[in-house]
């Protein structure tokens, strides 16, 4: 049986294995913002593809160096400029079906939400099947991708939290620390959870 101290002892050597959370790893500093938000999207739909997540956080800092930070700028770049990026990080078995899907999604984002995931923001638990609806709606993020977007927006949503996906539960599991969501989150620092449930996934990925 494991103490609660050494179940405590397990978060803060998870957390120092892996001090950034996904979005941060993909240089996006997450608010409640259309920005940010609609950044998280992109990394999502990026590590949707199946290619490693450090190439999809690469990808998603080079979109962003190239001034897409937002639906409408990124809709205004070429299919070109963009497969151009995606090498630059070298993003490229997937560049240019990834390109594609980039503008589809833009376009998506813009046409249902105005350009501001903000509107799909979910004000209690009740509304996130709502959310992740919303998202899969979006092109090339499916459950997965949809999964990785609330574990990180918890950050700044509060109706998502606390949120642990079937993989990071499953990891918690071996790591004999608690598999129920609110249990789990318990143990991390305040506005962790995110972080927590990340480095979670990663243990379970090795």
């Amino acid at each position: 049986m494991v103490s609660s101290a050494q179940q405590r002892n397990r978060v803060r050597e998870l957390l120092a294995g892996h001090p950034r959370s996904y979005a941060e790893q993909g240089g996006i500093t997450l608010r409640d913002k259309p920005s940010p938000l609609f950044r998280l999207l992109v990394l999502c739909l990026l590590a949707s593809a199946p290619i490693g997540a450090d190439l999809a956080a690469a990808a998603s800092h080079e979109l962003s160096r190239a001034g897409w930070r937002t639906a409408r700028r990124l809709a205004e770049s070429s299919w070109q400029e963009r497969v151009d990026a995606l090498g630059r990080a070298h993003y490229r078995r997937y560049d240019e079906s990834t390109a594609t899907e980039l503008a589809k999604a833009a376009d998506h984002v813009l046409r249902a939400h105005r350009g501001d995931l903000r509107r799909i923001r979910p004000e209690r638990p009740d509304d996130v099947p709502r959310l992740r609806g919303a998202l899969t709606e979006v092109p090339r993020i499916g459950p997965v991708g949809a999964d990785i977007f609330c574990r990180e927006a918890q950050a700044v949503w509060p109706a998502l939290r606390p949120w642990f996906d079937d993989r990071a539960l499953a990891a918690a599991r071996g790591l004999d620390l608690p598999d129920d969501p609110a249990a789990l989150a318990a143990l991390a620092p305040r506005g962790a959870a995110h972080r927590l449930a990340h480095a979670l996934e990663e243990a379970e990925r090795r």
